[in-house]
């Protein structure tokens, strides 16, 4: 019996480690002695190196102990809070980590000492006195350690466990999980892409980038996708952006100056080759049988919105709307002057263009309403003449955001049966699904917050953390937080229920329908959500 309490116990003591403000002191704790495990530990896969990590996992009274670290509990699945008022409190929560090894370069002793606090705590909500606990919570190194019963480990935060003589302790949680990727150290220096079996790259060799793909299943085999010369006239930019447009991958990447350089769009073919589509300041969209072509260089003009055939140059195109009117701008016109930023809004449904247009000369009365024109009969139809920053389309649904107040407002196709959406002023981003708008709107601070609209009440706060970006891919909203906030990545499902958070501070994030692929800010590592 002793040896099977033994095991039992070894494979589910839950190790939190949480760290308590400096100077704080129980007097009520008493030292014990406890020892470094002398069997192998996994943690989701992870192989603990005991000997020189920093806070090692324990054995206390024959019972396995783990350390409550920020990563490590959140790797787990574990929540944990600490206040001078109600103490510890620890549960099962939605949210993940990465694995840190908490490395050092000294050997840990094979034996120290460990204290049993007595303060308040909680597990899952129910009050635990540590003093009758027969295998208590320790602190160690500052660092509260959780004893893997099978009480803890198994009924409270539903962890998998596995024990053998020559591979040892392994313990397995049930939340979503961050897996390296095995891409070159260079990858997570650029923008990296996850797209029907591939993960894309890029390496900066010299005077030259060049875009790699290797499979999901064996990231060794790498494939050489497209290379091109930076160019060092005006600086080497080695940056280039890979985003997904009608269901197929593309990628981006400036050469040159800003006023005479130019942006260059490759489009990734199925055999893993990828070719240059289009290069300028411009915006595109693809016809049924071509591309819309959305001029965007500066000074802008007018008929700047052109039909190309597939292989035919922009001035052989075939002009589409009134050369009287400047199509895909954002005009601001006041008595300070007028300033001009490019809009994407423009969207093709069959044959009719959706786009935003001023008036040529500019009129601040008649500038960023939105157009429908026919592709076939060049007719173009005035649609919402109120001024909107930009638009669109969702479930034959027209979504805009007016100047005039920043609102959201929703209107059918055709401009008629508006309605206004947002208690709050839209900062930068707005979606709908499955039938609910998420909207971000920014604090007195500047900070950017996800609010839900209620059509029947005030607005929901949906992610009270400011956000950086956000994003909905196949009915997810993935908000990635600011920096230097708790987490560095929130998930939610398509009700607004959190799916997950991520613990890690992330650099950049890429989706594509159920795979979301991670930076790390601090090492640059590439992380894959399993």
């Amino acid at each position: 019996m002793r040896k099977t309490m033994f095991v039992y116990s070894l494979l589910f003591t839950g190790c939190l480690s949480v760290v308590w403000p400096s100077g704080q002191s129980f007097a009520a704790e008493h030292s014990v002695k406890v020892t470094l495990p002398t069997f192998q530990v996994q943690l989701n896969g992870h192989h603990v190196e005991n000997q020189n990590r920093e806070y090692p996992l324990l054995v206390y009274n024959d019972i396995t102990y783990f350390p409550m670290t920020w990563y490590d509990a959140r790797l787990l699945g574990l929540e944990t809070v600490w206040t001078q008022q109600k103490g510890l409190s620890v549960t099962k929560g939605k949210v993940t980590s990465s694995y840190r090894p908490y490395a050092t370069n000294h050997t840990n002793p094979t034996v120290g000492r460990a204290t049993i606090p007595d303060y308040a705590m909680t597990i899952n909500g129910v009050a635990v006195d540590n003093s009758k606990e027969e295998y208590p919570l320790l602190s160690f190194q500052d660092i509260i350690y959780f004893p893997l019963t099978w009480h803890f480990a198994h009924d409270e935060f539903g962890w998998d466990y596995a024990w053998n003589d020559a591979k040892g302790l392994s313990i397995t949680s049930k939340n979503p999980q961050l897996e390296t990727v095995n891409l070159p150290a260079s990858a997570g220096q650029n923008d990296v892409a996850v797209f029907k079996g591939y993960y894309y790259f890029v390496k900066t060799e010299g005077e030259t980038n060049r875009v790699y793909r290797v499979p999901v299943e064996d990231p060794s085999k790498e494939e050489l996708v497209y290379a091109y010369e930076l160019g060092t006239s005006y600086g080497k930019n080695e940056s280039l952006t890979f985003q997904i447009r009608d269901q197929e991958l593309w990628f981006s990447y400036h050469r040159g100056g800003a006023t005479m350089g130019s942006d260059a769009y490759c489009l990734v073919h199925e055999d893993g080759k990828a070719t240059l589509e289009q290069e300028g300041y411009l915006d595109f969209k693809r016809l049924p049988n071509g591309t819309l072509y959305i001029q965007q260089g500066v000074p802008p003009g007018g008929g700047n919105l052109r039909a190309l055939l597939p292989g035919t140059k922009y001035l052989d195109g075939q002009q589409v709307g009134d050369d009287r009117h400047i199509y895909g701008w954002h005009i601001t016109a006041n008595d300070s002057g007028t300033s001009y930023k490019g809009d994407r809004s423009t969207t093709v449904i069959g044959d009719d263009v959706y786009v935003m247009s001023s008036s040529l000369p500019v009129d601040s009365k008649e500038v960023n309403q939105i157009h429908r024109i026919h592709l076939k009969t060049n007719e173009s139809v005035k649609i919402v003449s109120e001024a909107v920053s930009q638009f669109k389309i969702i479930n034959k649904r027209l979504f805009y955001v007016k100047d005039v107040d920043h609102s959201l407002y929703a209107a059918h196709m055709d401009g008629k049966n508006e309605q206004k959406l947002s208690d709050n002023q839209v900062a930068d981003w707005f979606d709908e699904v499955d039938g609910t708008v998420y909207y971000t709107a920014a604090n007195a601070s500047g900070q950017r917050h996800v609010y839900r609209a209620e059509p029947s009440g005030e607005d929901e706060l949906v992610v009270a953390d400011p956000v950086e970006s956000v994003q909905l891919v196949n009915g997810k909203i993935i908000a990635k937080l600011a920096a230097d906030e708790a987490y560095g990545l929130k998930i939610w499902d398509h009700t607004g229920q959190l799916y997950t958070a991520i613990a890690d501070q992330i650099s950049d994030v890429f989706a594509y329908e159920d795979e979301i692929i991670l930076t790390t800010a601090e090492d640059k590592k590439i992380q894959i959500m399993k």
